[in-house]
């Protein structure tokens, strides 16, 4: 496993992008806290990382490769508010949306649900996801009821042997994003 600072990251961003599509999981740096993911099309990644995290069953957010691919995969059906919070990305924001197709990412990542959490972080590791032009999960570097990774003394050791590489800026001082809820015919804001 590698420690990878930003300049090491876009210097050896090709071999980087082709592990993530070769199933890696990963640890890497957001706009808010550090998050752990891998290619949220890639089946056997995705099964890899819910056993990582010991998470079998609630479902995980991923970063949208862009803004039209948000707009491709959702069901809106009040597109006033939904172009409202499409706009206010990148930023601190997770929305959840309706699917008009299951299909953009594994069934695992969202366990088949009609609902998937997508954000875009305002942060320069937005951009390799934007050209790796997948889906990558995004879900906090830490086990459920454990304090957020916002250093790597915060990693817990069980995860930083499990993943292929970390992607490491210093620490965080933000918080996790906030969940936007755009259901059908209402929008909810729960705040973290």
């Amino acid at each position: 496993m590698r420690i990878y600072n930003k300049d090491e990251t876009i210097l050896d961003k090709e071999e980087l992008k082709r592990e993530i599509l070769n199933g890696a999981v990963f640890i890497y740096p957001t706009d808010t806290i550090y998050g752990i993911g891998c290619d949220a099309t890639n089946v056997e990644a995705v099964k890899r990382l819910r056993s990582i995290k010991k998470r079998h069953t609630m479902p995980f957010s991923v970063i949208a490769p862009s803004k039209e691919w948000i707009k491709e995969v959702s069901d809106c059906d009040n597109e006033e508010e939904f172009d409202k919070w499409i706009g206010k990305l990148p930023g601190p924001y997770t929305l959840i949306l309706s699917l008009n197709t299951k299909e953009c990412v594994a069934p695992e990542t969202n366990n088949d649900l009609d609902t998937l959490g997508v954000r875009i972080p305002d942060h320069w590791f937005t951009k390799i996801v934007t050209e790796i032009g997948v889906p990558i999960i995004t879900t906090s570097a830490n086990f459920i009821g454990e304090d957020f990774m916002t250093s790597l003394e915060d990693l817990n050791p069980e995860i930083k042997r499990k993943v292929d590489f970390i992607i490491y800026e210093g620490e965080k001082k933000g918080t996790p994003s906030n969940l936007v809820f755009l259901k059908k015919g209402q929008t909810k804001i729960q705040e973290r």
